[in-house]
């Protein structure tokens, strides 16, 4: 299943939490056609096959639900969970 919502949860100085909601789909939609150029010129210069790139970033996506990144450093925390 291809996540739906990515949560990016920042500790601001003050100690306390700040969330960002991302829906997934309507972003790839607006961006797709920008992340299809990317990928097709990202593949002419390293000469690899566009249709395994396009592949391999579809089976990405399809396991990122469920996934958490949390990074600490002093005072900054950041948390993202894909959903």
């Amino acid at each position: 299943m291809i996540p739906q919502l990515v949560t990016v949860r920042r500790r601001r100085r003050s100690g306390r939490w700040s969330r960002l909601y991302v829906p997934v789909v309507p972003v790839l939609l607006v961006l797709s056609p920008l992340l299809l150029l990317a990928v097709l010129v990202t593949c002419l210069v390293f000469r690899v096959s566009p249709v395994g790139a396009l592949r391999g970033i579809g089976r990405l996506l399809w396991a990122l639900p469920g996934t958490r990144f949390e990074y600490e450093q002093g005072r900054t925390a950041v948390l993202v969970s894909v959903r």
